[in-house]
């Protein structure tokens, strides 16, 4: 069955929970407006659950009701993988036999953006969920340039270390930062470098959209969840496998 709608006490019933905040205070006029919100989205009937002053003038509020929509499966856009799951080992191998050279990766977040879990989670040795992180790979050589890197720098680091690809990672989002970053990014590699010579640009945050690679002048984008293991996995199917 390819049409499904949302499950939340019986099967089939539509009913969804929704999360947000609006810049009024707490009282009774404040929950009247999130139902009204929640009633203008399609939620009937609506019913609030949650509501929390959050700071002076904002509530934060969770409504849960029901909806009429439904989903199609069939046409549902994401990105596959489409490159076979390599083991620490598979990796070094493949590096070793298709580059006869370590692989340079340098990694950074850029602009403002300070948080650094995320970069660390794939670069560093410790890794995340009990999974080495890229510095672990004894055929890559990892450069990590932590938080709030300028895109000039960034290019500049990737140069002098002949990099193969460019790890970025975002997690700031506000009015877009991570978008607008990205594609200043992508901008200043073009303009640094001859097609033939650009490292593989990758980015990878929870707010990012998969399917906006070319829109932002990237070669993947990674979404949460990405394991050290996926990265470098795609880095053998990009720069070797693919080649060959």
């Amino acid at each position: 069955m390819s049409i499904v709608r949302p499950y939340g006490d019986t099967t089939g019933d539509g009913m969804v929970q929704l999360s947000f905040t609006l810049p009024v205070p707490h009282d009774k006029r404040a929950e009247g407006a999130a139902l009204q919100l929640a009633g203008k989205m399609g939620m009937d009937p609506a019913m609030l659950v949650h509501a929390k002053q959050m700071g002076d003038g904002f509530t934060f509020f969770v409504v849960y009701g029901k909806v009429t929509h439904l989903v199609d499966t069939d046409k549902v856009q994401v990105v596959e993988r489409d490159y076979p799951l390599l083991s620490a080992k598979e990796v070094n191998a493949a590096i070793k036999r298709g580059l006869r050279r370590r692989l340079n990766v340098v990694g950074a977040c850029i602009g403002t953006d300070a948080h650094t879990v995320g970069i660390d989670a794939i670069l560093n040795l410790k890794g995340i969920a009990g999974e080495k992180g890229l510095e672990y790979y004894s055929e890559l050589s990892v450069t990590n340039m932590g938080a709030q890197v300028s895109v000039p720098d960034l290019v500049e680091t990737a140069r002098a270390k002949k990099a193969d690809a460019v790890l970025v990672s975002q997690v700031v989002t506000q009015r877009d930062a991570h978008l607008h970053n990205t594609r200043a990014m992508s901008a200043a590699f073009r303009e640094a470098l001859p097609a033939g010579k650009r490292p593989l640009l990758i980015v990878g945050g929870p707010r990012f959209d998969e399917l906006m690679t070319g829109e932002l002048g990237v070669d993947r984008i990674f979404s949460r969840g990405t394991t050290p293991r996926e990265v470098a996995s795609y880095l053998v199917h990009a720069l070797i496998a693919s080649k060959n």
